[in-house]
């Protein structure tokens, strides 16, 4: 997921890489600002105000580099169905071995019912503000999932082409899809059942970031698709887990509980995925070296970055400056994440490459140590912090 091209996101600065979360509003030093799409114009066309009609979703106006994978290279795709149903098939679960989003909550059709719902509001009572905030957003990624298996059926040579179609690709991109759906589920319907957010505010922005979809810039090209479902596999695997920490931490052992299985599913398809990419670096080490280097130089965007919930325009800086603060996924991760992908591929020990692939590996080995040294310098904080109001927790005051 080779072309390069700008970041369609505006970087005042492009020595700060933009981590998906973005830095804490609250720094006391100056840091490059990362603009939202609700604040992007693009050469020629009207402010993105206007733009939001009728829906009143963010849009992002950009040049998109599509199809960018050449032609030839889809036979190594066709060529690796064998392989993927006896190497990445295996990281599915049965149905009848799965675990059910009602495994977790109270049994309606229990005389104990209302008891146990009344166990469970109890439990969350002294869960705080913020906490809740990056739930919910965790929670609103997991609930767009339709935008995720679009996605994945945009990639040439792997895409489901009838919607039930047999091969290796199409039935884990169903399958994936299908026990991802159990997150998003389980996550909503815990939340309506502690009483502590508002949920027509939190279904207003699952409708709005489905109907935004994502813009990662994978260019229906596998090479770069799987690259960063990888890396944000293991993103959302280290979110759930930490989630599960902080939930243990409050009392609520349940919720750990719920996020600790989640963050197994995620370590999961974490492994299927890197495996495919780990198959083609063995394959084509240049272009997948290649394709490495463009989605980091690119920078990797979470799912949800074009959240909205009819209010907050820069709804996505300010989940994710909650959740950075809190220690839930921050930019030292982001780091630590590509230094566990360059060694789990063994980029560094790549031989063979061209000139410009010679290039993409010094690049992508050197970047994580950058960026950590690029985060200590921006980890000055204001003694007052900003705090701004949620819709999500029925417009409470959240510090960022």
């Amino acid at each position: 997921m080779t072309l390069k091209f700008r970041s369609p996101l505006s970087v005042q600065s492009q020595k700060f890489p933009s981590f998906g979360l973005p830095p804490p509003a609250n720094l006391k030093c100056p840091v490059p600002k990362v603009y939202m799409p609700s604040s992007l114009r693009s050469p020629g066309s009207k402010e993105i105000e206007n733009l939001k009609k009728p829906f009143g979703s963010p849009r992002e106006i950009d040049i998109r580099v599509t199809h960018s994978m050449p032609p030839e290279k889809i036979e190594i795709f066709k060529s690796m169905e064998d392989w993927a149903e006896k190497n990445i098939l295996v990281h599915l679960k049965p149905v009848e071995k799965s675990w059910q989003p009602q495994d977790f909550l109270p049994d309606s059709s229990s005389e104990g019912f209302y008891e146990q719902v009344k166990a469970l509001r109890e439990r969350s009572r002294e869960i705080p503000d913020d906490y809740l905030v990056v739930m919910v957003g965790d929670m609103i990624t997991e609930e767009a999932l339709p935008t995720y298996q679009t996605f994945l059926n945009s990639l040439d040579g792997v895409r489901d082409e009838t919607g039930a179609s047999p091969t290796s690709w199409a039935v884990w991109i169903r399958e994936w899809t299908a026990e991802e759906n159990r997150h998003g589920d389980l996550l909503n319907k815990y939340l309506y059942l502690t009483g502590r957010v508002d949920m027509k505010q939190i279904e207003k922005t699952i409708q709005y970031l489905i109907g935004s979809g994502m813009n990662i810039r994978t260019e229906n090209n596998p090479y770069l698709g799987f690259i960063y479902t990888s890396f944000q596999e293991r993103a959302t695997f280290i979110s759930h887990g930490n989630t599960a920490r902080l939930a243990k931490k409050h009392g609520d052992l349940k919720l750990a509980q719920i996020c600790g299985t989640i963050a197994a599913d995620e370590k999961r398809h974490e492994t299927a995925y890197t495996n495919i990419v780990g198959k083609l670096f063995e394959i084509d080490p240049e272009g997948s070296v290649l394709a490495l280097e463009n989605m980091m130089r690119k920078k990797i965007l979470m799912p949800a970055h074009l959240m909205y919930d009819g209010r907050d325009d820069n709804l996505f800086d300010h989940f994710s400056a909650v959740a950075q603060r809190l220690g839930v996924y921050t930019a030292k991760d982001y780091a630590d994440i590509l230094e566990f992908l360059v060694s789990r591929w063994n980029v560094e020990k790549l031989t063979g490459l061209s000139g410009e692939g010679k290039k993409a590996q010094d690049y992508v080995c050197g970047l994580a140590p950058k960026i950590r040294r690029l985060d200590e310098r921006v980890q000055c904080r204001a003694k007052q912090a900003l705090s701004l109001p949620f819709s999500w927790v029925f417009d409470r005051d959240v510090k960022l």
